[in-house]
């Protein structure tokens, strides 16, 4: 799949950081790991650092699909609104469900304090009314979180332009988000996978799957034979092509990055990321290096031929958004780029065997606005469910709720 267009910022800044050698020769692990991006890499930490011995194989260098194009905004906020969420689920299995995602970012934290140089930090969000009408709701959604322990503080309209320099009806303002690098993350867990003693090769295409009653056979486009345990697909949107059923759609989504800005210019920006009621929602957040990630327009579109030519116009959109909610910031866009993502039906994610597959096949689908922290989620979900133990959100983050 082509999964990005333009010039994706992860991938300018970091480069190729390390070359995985590709599979050449047969070989045996408890749980192999199709996908080598951040989903992936997360999920083979897990597994390794409790015990199993994991190889990991990816059909491109590592990270280079939608892993280089993420905006890697990490935050509990699920695009479905707990209320929303509530009524579709009960209200414990959504309390559940954003509970899980708020427990994700300090997990997240503990991971990457673990390693160097991943440009992990913990920020404040910012949840704008994008429109006078969407205010009653926002206000409705910060009780309801309130309601189940998350922090989420009203701001009203004086208190925004005060503390932001925003002119809005009102905003969500919660302390429990962060920011990374999701590519040098992605190297990192992976070149520490393979110091444990795990297998991860790039350039490594999965041809079939052969499930059995002891374990599952792979074999790669190049003849390789892998035997495991247990197998989890973690190949981003690709994912969906090993499905019959259709669990999700892509979508396309847009960004641009700036130059960097003054530290004291970007103010209260350099530790809150914002975003916005309106659908398609426009968000941002700094950068270490102080700059602004600015993304949003999202857009029904799943060809990448389109989507390539859309790419400069929607960051010329996503910069007149910029400058309507901050004037007083004069930026300068370096690189911008489009990239796909998709959307479930409820805004949750999948993770565990599909009936088609059997019990020894596990999909991560981290489906969603916040797929990094999902992965989180998802990486403990089927640590749990390989080691046969049960895990909460089982039911609700796996296929059977359909």
């Amino acid at each position: 799949m082509d999964l990005k267009s333009g010039y994706p910022w992860w991938a300018v800044r970091n480069g190729l950081i390390h070359a995985f050698p590709p599979l050449q020769q047969d070989l045996r692990c408890d749980v192999l790991v199709v996908g080598g991006g951040i989903t992936g890499a997360l999920i083979a930490d897990e597994l390794s650092q409790h015990g199993h011995e994991v190889a990991v194989i990816e059909q491109r260098d590592i990270g280079w699909g939608s892993t280089a194009a993420s905006t890697a905004l990490l935050q509990y906020e699920i695009d479905t609104h707990l209320l929303e969420l509530a009524k579709r689920y009960g209200h414990d299995a959504a309390a559940l469900a954003y509970l899980a995602c708020a427990e994700a970012i300090p997990a997240l934290g503990d991971v990457a304090r673990s390693l160097k140089d991943v440009d992990f930090q913990r920020m404040d969000s910012l949840y704008l009314a994008s429109r006078a009408r969407d205010v009653p709701r926002l206000m409705a959604e910060g009780d309801a979180r309130r309601g189940i322990g998350l922090d989420a503080r009203w701001l009203d309209a004086d208190a925004l332009r005060e503390r932001f320099d925003v002119d809005a009806g009102g905003a969500l303002l919660t302390r429990q988000a962060a920011r990374v690098d999701p590519y040098r993350l992605t190297y990192a867990l992976l070149q520490r996978l393979r110091r444990r003693g795990g297998h991860v090769h790039d350039r490594t295409l999965l041809h079939t799957l052969a499930p059995g009653a002891r374990g599952v056979t792979a074999l790669t486009e190049a003849g390789a034979t892998i035997r495991a345990r247990q197998v989890v697909l973690a190949m981003g949107y690709a994912n969906q092509r090993w499905l019959d059923q259709r669990v999700a759609r892509n979508r396309s989504s847009y960004a641009f990055i700036t130059d960097p800005i003054d530290a004291e210019v970007l103010g209260q920006l350099r530790n809150t990321m914002v975003w916005e009621s309106a659908r398609p929602y426009l968000y941002l957040r700094a950068t270490g290096d102080q700059r602004l990630l600015v993304g949003g327009l999202d857009d029904a579109i799943d060809i990448p031929a389109r989507r390539d030519r859309r790419v400069d116009r929607k960051a010329d959109k996503l910069m007149k958004q910029l400058r309507h909610w901050f004037p007083r910031l004069d930026p300068v866009a370096a690189f911008s780029w489009g990239g796909t993502f998709a959307e479930t039906a409820d805004g949750l994610p999948f993770f565990g065997p599909h009936q088609q597959w059997g019990p020894r096949v596990h999909f991560a689908m981290a489906y969603g606005g916040n797929g990094i922290t999902y992965s989180m989620i998802g990486a403990q979900l089927l640590r749990a469910g390989i080691e046969r133990r049960k895990h909460p959100l089982a039911g609700l983050f796996g296929f059977g709720r359909l």
